[in-house]
């Protein structure tokens, strides 16, 4: 292991160069000269034996190890920063970029509409929210919150909060229904065009409970098999099939009658939706604003 007072040789000069993308303008931005700037990221790489940028004459770019690299070394300076602003009376107001994954459907329906009040309160946070249905990795990926929405999380060393629960309902259009008929039982899906989600485990399997709280197991044929809910959902309300999505990826289309719920008399799966993020020790300021405002805005 390096010697410990060197630890953070070279971490604020290799941050500045991945943030500007060029070893001119992290000197530029710094006051150093441009060979300073390219010997103190030599030499950091040296010390950790591997190599952090792609070098041309043209372009520069991060590795996969600059990449993670990168991500951890900004949330330290950060940190420090933090604490800096800390004992001078600051009082760490929330600052920094903030990195945020969360489902499509769930961004779409529930975050976007009060995502405003989140920025306009914290003006000196740059958000960056990704949406996409893909479980990320939210230490490889470099996230500093991701929003989850599951029947049960996997045991993690990261740290969980609920922020509401929703319910997994069946539906399928008033049309499809007249055309094909209305399952009366979960066994009856085998008979109908399934429209299925992809992210899931097993998304040909659909697992219901009964009323004496045994678990069904339904193997399911899917007609199409998509990542995205809103899809599934434009799919069965032009009845092409039978869905199994979030309530809260729902606007209103059962209410206009687009879509009709089955199995209604059945218990329904419930779903729920939390924050994710590494660690309660050392929180950032950012981090810390946006899960209670999260928790304050769409929380049960």
């Amino acid at each position: 292991m390096a010697n410990k007072s060197k630890l953070f040789d070279g971490m604020v000069v290799f941050v500045d160069v991945a943030k500007l993308g060029s070893f001119t303008l992290a000197a530029e931005n710094s006051g150093h000269s441009t060979s300073y700037i390219s010997k103190e990221v030599n030499k950091l790489e040296a010390r950790l034996g591997i190599r952090l940028l792609h070098r041309t004459t043209r372009s520069l770019s991060l590795t996969q190890e600059g990449e993670l690299y990168f991500q951890l070394c900004q949330q330290l300076i950060e940190d420090a920063e933090q604490a800096e602003n800390s004992i001078s009376g600051n009082q760490g107001e929330p600052r920094g970029k903030l990195r945020i994954s969360c489902p499509i459907s769930y961004g779409l329906s529930n975050l976007s509409p009060v995502l405003s009040l989140f920025t306009e309160k914290h003006q000196k946070i740059q958000l960056e929210l990704e949406l996409n249905d893909r479980k990320v990795d939210l230490i490889a990926d470099g996230f500093d919150v991701v929003i989850r929405a599951s029947t049960q999380l996997e045991d993690s060393s990261l740290i969980s909060r609920r922020v509401s629960q929703s319910e997994a309902l069946v539906l399928a259009s008033p049309r499809y229904l007249a055309k094909h008929g209305t399952p009366n039982h979960p066994y009856d899906l085998d008979r109908h065009k399934i429209i299925s989600y992809s992210n899931l485990k097993q998304p040909n399997i659909w697992l219901f409970r009964d009323h004496q709280g045994e678990t069904i197991q339904v193997h399911v044929e899917s007609h199409v098999l998509t990542n995205n809910a809103t899809l599934e959902i434009d799919l069965a309300v032009a009845d092409q099939g039978i869905i199994r999505v979030p309530q809260f990826a729902l606007k209103d289309e059962v209410e206009i009658g687009g879509l009709v719920e089955i199995f209604c008399d059945w218990p329904k799966p419930p779903i729920g939706v939390y924050v994710v993020y590494p660690s309660r020790k050392h929180m950032s300021a950012k981090v810390r604003s946006f899960i209670d405002f999260v928790i304050a805005e769409l929380g049960d």
